[in-house]
């Protein structure tokens, strides 16, 4: 007769609940008030600025709530209005002109070739140098005088020898875009290039002995496999576009007049030139509702994929 088998005490392999482990709260103590005193506490604090009068060159502390009213304020606010309408064109020429160089400089390297290969190790660089860095490099570079931008561009284009490049609403504002564009660019390459390898070479080979040629094949194939990717690459691109500050203090401070004022360059001046902290507050958040919309569209997108 089989005897039973006692059952083991403990699942193999089952992780033993400890409960309170007064170790593990002593280690996360320091970095959970470190957040605590550097995140949260300015996020409320700026949160209910945003309902005060607040402004500090009149008292040093905060006035009374005023409700919606810094809030409401902000829509007939001709700075407000202005520096959003410079976001949105500075989004959409820097995202487009990203997208359509990153696609096109994946497309030249997306063959596995040994130059191809060194290229490719070269295309990190650009996004790698600091915000400030690119600012004062493509100042120095624009300069009319001995700027080495301006010189070539005056040598190919006599029209435009000495054209101040900074100097003008238009170009002012294309020329910060293309700063951005410099270093995301070849960012965007190398996620393409990746998306390019997993295309199955089947479905591309199949379209060429039907006859199709390689324009119809970008079109037709190519691109609408790809679109996942430029989608998700865009969405992160419009919320650091939408977080432009360095380049606009370095390179134009917002000039000429207000041609390159954008939404961050011009919290910063309501709170820091202004000292208007509760309008300023009210502003900010207001960016992070727009920057929040993108921002869950680009981890639905994430989590969508995953799944």
């Amino acid at each position: 007769m089989d005897l039973p088998q006692k059952s083991s005490a403990r699942s193999v392999g089952k992780p033993r609940r400890t409960g309170s482990n007064p170790l593990r709260w002593a280690l996360l103590t320091p970095a959970l008030l470190v957040i605590g005193l550097t995140v949260i506490y300015p996020l409320l604090s700026s949160f209910v600025t945003s309902f005060r009068n607040w402004q500090l060159i009149n008292s040093p502390s905060p006035g009374g709530f005023v409700g919606l009213d810094n809030y409401t304020r902000a829509f007939t606010d001709e700075g407000f209005l202005n520096s959003l309408k410079v976001s949105a064109l500075y989004v959409l020429v820097s995202v487009s002109l990203s997208l359509i160089l990153g696609l096109g400089i994946a497309l030249l390297l997306s063959k596995p070739t040994r130059l191809n290969t060194f290229a490719r190790a070269l295309l990190i660089f650009p996004f790698a140098v600091a915000p400030v860095l690119k600012g004062f490099s493509w100042r120095f570079m624009l300069n009319p005088e001995y700027g080495v931008y301006a010189k070539m561009v005056g040598t190919v284009i006599p029209p435009l020898k000495g054209y101040l490049w900074l100097g003008h609403d238009f170009s002012a504002l294309l020329t910060l875009a293309m700063s951005e564009v410099w270093g995301w660019a070849p960012l965007f390459a190398l996620m393409f290039i990746g998306a390019l390898g997993s295309i199955p070479s089947e479905i591309t080979e199949a379209a060429r002995v039907d006859g199709a040629t390689g324009w119809h094949i970008f079109w037709r194939i190519t691109l609408p496999l790809l679109a996942p990717v430029v989608y998700i690459v865009a969405l992160l691109k419009i919320i650091s576009a939408l977080k432009m500050f360095d380049q606009v203090v370095i390179m134009t401070g917002g000039g000429p007049g207000n041609a390159t004022q954008t939404l961050y360059y011009y919290i910063y001046q309501l709170a820091f030139r202004n000292l208007d902290m509760g309008y300023a507050s009210a502003v900010s958040y207001l960016l992070v509702v727009v920057m929040g919309l993108f921002a869950f569209l680009y981890v639905r997108t994430l989590l969508r994929g995953r799944s």
